[in-house]
């Protein structure tokens, strides 16, 4: 490797090469081949790197990386943790779909991912060059635990992830794993962090939010900072209840559910009908409990006469009557 080749690609790792907001350390052309060259051609170990989010990395740089790959007539796979994530990614699915990780993690001590060497899946997770996973922070650690299994039983290499390269995209300010009916600390115990991959994670960050740096407005700027600053845990909580104080541009606090109701849907029953003035508003709660309860107080401020429809329904053989309980059919 020639020497330039090899300074420049150490500094990729270590995040030096920032020049403008997010894009210059990523998008220099030489920057970009001493990359390739190093991990492709090279078949130095495989690395992943998990970048830490400001902005959304799938949005703008992920579909760079993929046409690069491409390009070389090579395979480039996109996956994310949750279905609206891929949206955003070019050819992307989720990463249950694409990688067959269990949906289950839980039970097993070593997990793998259902994929027989025979099968098509399993040629293109051989000959694949890249891997992206937008949204791994939402992930659970044996999820990446099992692909890295099945990646080195497939590739017949030993190397981690069977010596592919992985992107991870995500940001540990968003949404962890979510365990059910788990604690706090389930929730730490499930995280990437805690997995035997994240000490070979190379870790770049991003950190310019771009849609702030681009519209240039002062406002939006100072809202960014105070979200961040609320996730870094820097804003003073209570010592006596752990509460913290919301500033008063994040959002006007109201005494009860009616008045916040009210100042949501005003006239509402006058207004119920235009579809413009309803796709204008809405009203996001953390818990589905509290979503049906609120929906169902605004339903019935709505004028009109409640009707119930009743159906029956039947199979259409009635030979096979008897395979479905009356609980499918009701």
């Amino acid at each position: 490797m020639e020497h330039s080749t090899r300074r420049i690609f150490h500094s990729i790792l270590r995040g030096e090469l920032y020049g403008t907001p997010n894009t210059k350390p990523l998008l220099s052309a030489i920057k970009i081949k001493a990359f390739y060259e190093t991990q492709f051609l090279r078949n130095l170990k495989g690395f992943r790197f998990g970048c830490k989010n400001r902005i959304p990395l799938g949005i703008h740089m992920v579909p760079f990386f993929q046409s690069k790959i491409r390009q070389q007539s090579k395979i480039a796979i996109a996956v994310a943790s949750s279905g609206i994530a891929t949206t955003l990614l070019h050819g992307g699915r989720t990463a249950h779909s694409t990688l067959k990780v269990p949906l289950n993690l839980t039970p097993c001590e070593a997990p793998l991912c259902n994929i027989s060497k025979c099968t098509g899946e399993a040629k293109v997770l051989q000959e694949c060059k890249l891997i992206v996973w937008d949204k791994c922070t939402m992930a659970h650690k044996q999820a990446l635990e099992a692909l890295d299994r099945t990646l080195q039983d497939l590739r017949g290499n030993g190397k981690l992830m069977g010596g592919a390269v992985l992107l991870l995209a995500g940001d540990f300010h968003q949404t962890l794993p979510i365990i059910q009916k788990g604690t706090m600390a389930d929730e730490l115990k499930a995280c990437l962090k805690a997995s035997y991959l994240w000490r070979h994670v190379h870790k770049l960050e991003l950190k310019t939010n771009m849609r702030v740096h681009l519209q240039g407005d002062a406002a939006s700027g100072q809202f960014a900072q105070q979200l961040l600053s609320l996730g870094d845990g820097k804003i003073a909580a209570d010592p006596t209840t752990g509460l913290i104080t919301i500033p008063n541009n994040f959002c006007n606090i109201v005494d009860s559910i009616e008045t916040f109701k009210t100042s949501v849907f005003p006239d509402i029953r006058r207004c119920f009908n235009d579809h413009k003035w309803l796709c204008e508003r809405a009203i996001l709660a953390p818990k589905n409990d509290s979503v049906n309860a609120i929906n169902l107080q605004i339903q019935q401020q709505l004028p009109g006469v409640d009707v119930s429809y009743k159906s029956i329904d039947t199979v259409l053989d009635i030979n096979q009557a008897v395979q479905y309980p009356i609980e499918f059919l009701n």
